[in-house]
């Protein structure tokens, strides 16, 4: 099922700045744990956080393989950047503008991250964004059905016919799936698990939602793909999630927010002060 986004925020260019940039602040480990110990310098869960560039992956949960081999490209990478700071490399104007640069970002991350962490969202916030956007905390009817594909009206009817006296209906329904249809979940029984009315096409969709449980449709359904029997075997009725179980995407959204017009206001000011020039 597709999940929508709680917020929209219209600036879609400033939210993915400070998306990546708080998930790039926040990547640090808060135990820095200090893993290698190369000339003197410290390998440490910060630097391993920046190999992986991925905060949902956790190292400790990596293969131990996989794990020392990560170490080792990182002693590899300290005692290569060791030498070149002790060579004229540090002298020349490529390495002077890149290292003036890198320091720009960093500190603009240092402050992003202190600003996100300071910003408090008050249950009343919470609860006054969950009760102003209902339609967004909405999971519409869903559905779970096996379908038989076949490429005639006839043979669909004819399948329709023979399951029609069934007993075992899902039973039957399954093995027909497997010896008749010709969609690619034929070898599952024609299983198409869960799903809601979008995931469909119309046509398919509709005559699924007319369908009760434990049933199947009467007539071949047409569409672009073929003649379709469907077999539904349950559905979940619409429901709109609790906001417990939504309360921390909101705070997550609104702190952006927060952000967002942090940085907006102050860019505003810095730029009344600044000396711009366009060329």
């Amino acid at each position: 099922m597709k999940q929508s986004r709680i917020i929209s925020f219209g600036q879609k260019t400033v939210l993915s700045i400070v998306t990546s940039l708080v998930l790039a602040s926040s990547s640090y480990a808060v135990d820095n744990k200090v893993y290698a110990v190369v000339n003197g310098d410290n390998i440490t869960s910060n630097d391993i956080s920046l190999i992986i560039r991925d905060p949902r992956v956790q190292f400790k949960t990596l293969p131990e393989n996989t794990q020392k081999d990560i170490i080792n490209k990182l002693i590899e990478q300290k005692l290569l950047s060791q030498d070149m700071l002790k060579s004229d490399i540090v002298k020349t104007k490529e390495y002077k503008d890149s290292l003036k640069m890198v320091k720009q970002n960093l500190a603009l991350q240092v402050w992003m991250q202190r600003e996100h962490k300071n910003i408090k969202i008050s249950d009343k916030e919470v609860e006054k964004f969950y009760k102003s956007n209902q339609s967004k905390f909405k999971q519409p009817e869903q559905f779970k059905a096996n379908h038989i594909l076949v490429k005639t009206q006839k043979e669909a009817k004819d399948i329709i016919k023979s399951l029609s006296s069934s007993k075992k209906l899902k039973e039957d329904f399954i093995k027909a799936a497997k010896a008749k249809s010709t969609g690619p979940s034929g070898v599952n029984g024609g299983d198409l698990g869960w799903f809601t009315k979008d995931k469909m096409v119309p046509e398919f969709s509709n005559a699924t939602a007319k369908l009760s449980k434990d049933s199947i449709t009467k007539e071949p359904v047409k569409t672009q793909f073929g003649f379709h029997i469907i077999y539904l075997d349950d559905k979940k009725d619409p429901i709109t999630v609790a906001l417990k179980s939504v309360k921390n995407k909101i705070i997550e959204n609104l702190k952006q927010e927060n952000l967002i017009n942090k940085l907006k206001t102050k860019a505003a000011q810095l730029k009344k002060s600044a000396k711009i020039e366009y060329k």
